[in-house]
C-alpha cells in the first residue's frame, strides 16, 4: 500500500525549488531541489509527476501567497484610490519579504512552461482588485486600460519600488508612498 503524501514534504519541495530556481533559474536540476528538500529525487516525482508540473504548482503557490498579502483586509467599500493603495502595499510588502519568490515569479511569468490554465487560475482570484478597476473605469476615475496592462504597470512599478527599498530599507515608507503615487498617476484620470 502506498504511503500517504505529506503536506510537509510537498511544502519542503516547493521551498527548495524556490531557492534553487532563484539561484540557478528554472533549468536547474530536480536532483538539487530534492537534495535541498531532504528527499530522494523519486520522492519529488511522487509529489510532482514532472518538472513542468512542479513549475506550474510553484507558480500557483507563489501567486497564492502574493494574492493573500494583497487582499488581506481588503477594504471593499473604500474609494478606488484607497483600494489601489491597499493592493499596492500588499504587493510591495510581499516582494520585500520574499525576494527569492519574487525572482522566481518573474521567471515563471514569462516561462513557456507555465500553462495557460495555470496563468488563468493564478490570476482569477485577484477578482476584488480587477472588479475595482472595472468599476473605477466605468465611473471615469481611471483611464480606460486593459486590466492586464494595469497589472503589468503595477508589477513593473512595484518592482522598482521594492528594489529601492532593498537598497535603502530606512527609506521604505517614502519609496512605498512615492511608488504608489507614480502608479496612481499612471492609471487615474486626475
Amino acid at each position: 500500500m502506498a504511503r500517504p503524501r505529506s503536506e510537509d514534504k510537498r511544502n519542503a519541495i516547493l521551498e527548495a525549488a524556490t531557492k534553487v530556481f532563484a539561484e540557478q533559474g528554472t533549468s536547474a536540476p530536480t536532483a538539487r531541489i530534492a537534495r535541498m528538500a531532504g528527499v530522494a529525487e523519486g520522492t519529488l516525482f511522487t509529489y510532482f509527476e514532472s518538472k513542468d508540473v512542479l513549475l506550474n504548482e510553484l507558480y500557483l503557490t507563489l501567486k497564492s501567497g502574493l494574492r493573500e498579502q494583497m487582499l488581506e483586509g481588503y477594504p471593499h467599500r473604500a474609494s478606488a484610490r484607497e483600494r489601489a493603495r491597499h493592493a499596492w502595499n500588499g504587493y510591495v510588502d510581499w516582494g520585500v519579504a520574499h525576494p527569492e519568490g519574487r525572482k522566481v515569479m518573474a521567471q515563471l511569468t514569462v516561462s513557456e512552461r507555465i500553462t495557460e490554465d495555470s496563468k488563468t487560475v493564478g490570476s482569477a482570484p485577484f477578482g476584488g482588485v480587477q472588479e475595482m478597476l472595472r468599476e473605477a473605469m466605468a465611473k471615469g476615475v481611471l483611464r480606460e486600460m486593459a486590466p492586464a496592462f494595469v497589472g503589468a504597470l503595477l508589477s513593473a512599478m512595484a518592482e522598482a519600488t521594492i528594489s529601492f527599498i532593498e537598497r535603502e530599507p530606512k527609506r521604505a515608507e517614502p519609496y512605498r508612498a512615492a511608488g504608489f503615487e507614480a502608479f496612481w498617476n499612471a492609471i487615474s484620470k486626475s
